[in-house]
């Protein structure tokens, strides 16, 4: 319990409170009627900006802060994984981990955060090149399933032209890779559910539709429509969890519009979407990534 604490107070100190309204509950589609979602947005020039989004009708943001400069050499960011923070051994600070394409080339980027202030220390910024060949991808996420405070599993995942690629992580090396064929039409997804046997994606597509693609441990994907229409303005899209379904962040990088939206526990075309509107921001970073405690099971993704 205390460890948790920690980990969840990392979060608020460096972002803003982290609230959720009791789960739904079962046989309940709808969403709870209020979240929050922590974003990390980073910049051309390799800097992180944190902000603290809340599920009110309008949507409001909090006040951004920096979550580190220089993290990252200017103007090589492409795409970037979820931004997990995991709590240093003895409790005086927590340390950040993220997959960052840089060029054509996937990193891990690790660093610490000195006490809860959220402000870095410049020393252990460390950048580990993990393989080449990534310059086309057009989404990345590392999904860690944990069990109580254990990792259980660790997943990563690609978007490369008509694939989508997975990998089993094993330490710093990526094994056992998989491939699945016939996602040309996808422009960006979202991690928005994760479970001991599969993984579940939203995504959207160049002509509109919405659809969630669970990824299962052995097997084929299994591919449902959610929407058929209007997703198509959207470059980046980031989840969080809102009760036993989602809320959801689509951003427009041309115009640098943010909207937010609930959605309900995912169940193809009968799923429940809210939309909250516009965020009243608007965003000019280049990627965009979910910032969560990756070191314990309450702050997993359950919207599938």
């Amino acid at each position: 319990m205390k460890k948790r604490a920690a980990g969840l107070l990392g979060v608020v100190m460096a972002a803003g409170a982290l609230v959720q309204a009791a789960p739904a509950s079962a046989g309940t589609t709808a969403p709870p009627p209020f979240c929050q979602l922590a974003l990390g947005s980073t910049t051309s020039g390799g800097d992180l900006i944190l902000r603290v989004l809340s599920g009110t009708v309008p949507p409001s943001a909090g006040a951004s802060t920096w979550g580190g400069k220089d993290l990252m050499p200017d103007n090589q960011i492409k795409v970037a994984g979820g931004l997990g923070l995991q709590v240093n051994a003895d409790q005086s600070g927590v340390s950040r981990r993220q997959y960052v394409v840089l060029g054509s080339t996937l990193n891990l980027l690790t660093y610490d955060v000195k006490g809860f202030s959220g402000e870095v220390d410049p020393a252990s910024v460390k950048r580990t090149p993990v393989g080449g060949g990534w310059g086309d991808a057009r989404y990345i996420e590392n999904s860690r399933y944990n069990i109580g405070n254990k990792l259980a599993r660790n997943s990563a995942y690609a978007v490369i032209g008509d694939n989508i690629l997975r990998w089993t992580v094993d330490g710093t090396s990526f094994t056992r890779k998989a491939t699945y064929a016939g996602f040309s039409a996808v422009k960006t997804m979202t991690l928005i559910s994760q479970t001991a046997t599969y993984d579940t994606f939203l995504a959207n597509t160049r002509a509109g539709a919405l659809y969630t693609i669970r990824i299962p441990v052995t097997g084929k994907p299994v591919v449902k429509v959610v929407r058929r229409t209007t997703w198509q303005g959207f470059d980046a899209l980031v989840a969080s969890k809102c009760g036993t379904g989602t809320m959801l962040l689509g951003v427009d990088k041309e115009t640098g519009a943010p909207y937010l939206y609930t959605i309900g526990h995912a169940n193809g075309t009968a799923t429940v979407i809210k939309g909250l509107g516009k965020v009243p921001r608007t965003f000019g970073e280049v990627a965009y990534s979910r910032y969560y405690d990756d070191t314990q099971d309450y702050d997993q993704l359950s919207g599938e």
